[in-house]
């Protein structure tokens, strides 16, 4: 059994440690990345607090200068959230009311912890979905970069995995670079739904006989909207979470089937493309090859997105309204499918401005030309394309 403890549902009585460590998992350690927007949501609240007379201009002042060094110490890795904090929350209140004393015990009116991870976690995701849109443009500017140094190189396309018809480098890169913009443009479509402002909601039932101003946090974080009513805050939650993770998945599947590209090209079959050694690896048994690891393992990581993505629909699927502690396991696949991309995103940027495409090694053969044959014929005789198709069909023909 584990001693009485500060957090701050704590009654008193000892927890079995067993319980401590199932309940609270890993989200003391999840949380770590939650503290600077929780200190920025708390003085905001705390603000909303003094202004509706609910706090004193001294404790004011001391929760505001206390909660923002305290942020800082931790932003410096000084302190980190541990199992006995359970999260983010507990953590600073804890250390606020150690240094302030009362006045920091006072910062919690008027809230829960539910509205409270909400407000930190919807900031959050502001900056992460700006980044991600921002990452996933970065490497659209690099697939612009290629298409224009080799803008005068033409590749076979292929459907099937047959060669079909003319393409080029630019027009390769170009549908890549297009669709990951369009990408960018689904993960700024999530804002919508994390820029309303939870607090105030408390456990999802309001906060009876308070006169909190939700408009007032709301302007104060930015937040586009009051969340309202407060009831539809717990129903809100995991939709912004799989919008976001539906979009990675997305984004990683364009990127997963750029990566395919890439290492079919790189195999000596092909030829059609270079990887210098800093992007590949070597065989443990094999002295020759150079293996190209990175790019199997974007078009891999796939996978992983899309699990992301089902483990944070399952987690809400059938939950009763209200608040309920499954919600919680949101965070994980949450921060995994999001650290997942971020990562992508920053290997690809820079590593396909050193891709080098092998022009010796690219042919189109007549067949190619086949389509752009027929609708030649099209336009010099008059005839049917169906007629034209046949005539071209014959002429390539074997024997």
């Amino acid at each position: 059994m584990t001693p009485p403890s500060r957090r701050l549902w704590d009654k008193g009585e000892p927890l079995d440690e067993r319980v401590l460590r199932y309940t609270a998992g890993e989200d003391h350690a999840l949380d770590d990345r939650l503290v600077a927007y929780d200190v920025r949501a708390s003085i905001a609240h705390a603000e909303m607090l003094r202004a509706q007379g609910l706090l004193t201009g001294a404790d004011l002042d001391a929760i505001r200068v206390n909660l923002a060094e305290i942020g800082l110490e931790h932003a410096a890795g000084h302190w980190r959230v541990t199992l006995e904090d359970e999260d983010c929350h507990t953590a600073l209140e804890n250390r606020l009311v150690e240094r302030i004393g009362e006045a920091g015990a006072r910062v919690h009116l008027g809230r829960s912890r539910n509205d409270q991870v909400l407000a930190a976690l919807r900031l959050y995701l502001r900056d992460v979905v700006a980044e991600l849109a921002s990452g996933t443009e970065a490497v659209a500017v690099a697939l612009d970069g290629i298409a224009a140094r080799d803008a005068d190189l033409a590749l076979p396309g292929y459907t099937h995995m047959q060669r079909a018809m003319p393409s080029s480098v630019p027009l390769w890169a170009g549908g890549f670079a297009a669709e990951l913009r369009d990408d960018a443009d689904g993960l700024r479509a999530v804002r919508r739904r994390v820029d309303k402002n939870p607090l105030g909601s408390a456990a999802g039932y309001g906060v009876p006989r308070l006169p909190v101003d939700r408009e007032a946090t709301r302007a104060a974080l930015g937040f586009a909207e009051v969340h309202a009513p407060v009831t539809a805050v717990q129903l809100s939650r995991g939709k912004a979470e799989a919008q976001l993770l539906f979009e990675i998945a997305m984004l990683m599947g364009d990127l997963g089937r750029l990566a395919s590209d890439l290492v079919l090209w790189n195999t000596e079959e092909f030829g059609f493309v270079r990887l210098p050694s800093a992007l590949t690896t070597g065989s443990s048994i094999m002295p020759q090859k150079r293996n190209p690891d990175v790019f199997e393992l974007v078009r891999g990581r796939t996978a992983t997105a899309q699990a992301c993505l089902v483990e944070a629909l399952a987690v809400t699927a059938k939950l009763p309204s209200g608040y309920h502690r499954d919600l919680q396991l949101l965070k994980a696949p949450l921060f995994r499918g999001i650290d997942l991309a971020q990562a992508t995103l920053g290997v690809l940027a820079g590593a396909l401005p050193q891709l080098a495409f092998r022009r010796e090694r690219i042919t189109l053969s007549p067949e190619l030309f086949a389509a752009e044959r027929a609708y030649a014929l099209v336009l010099e005789l008059g005839i049917p394309f169906r007629e034209a198709y046949r005539r071209v069909a014959a002429e390539l023909a074997p024997g």
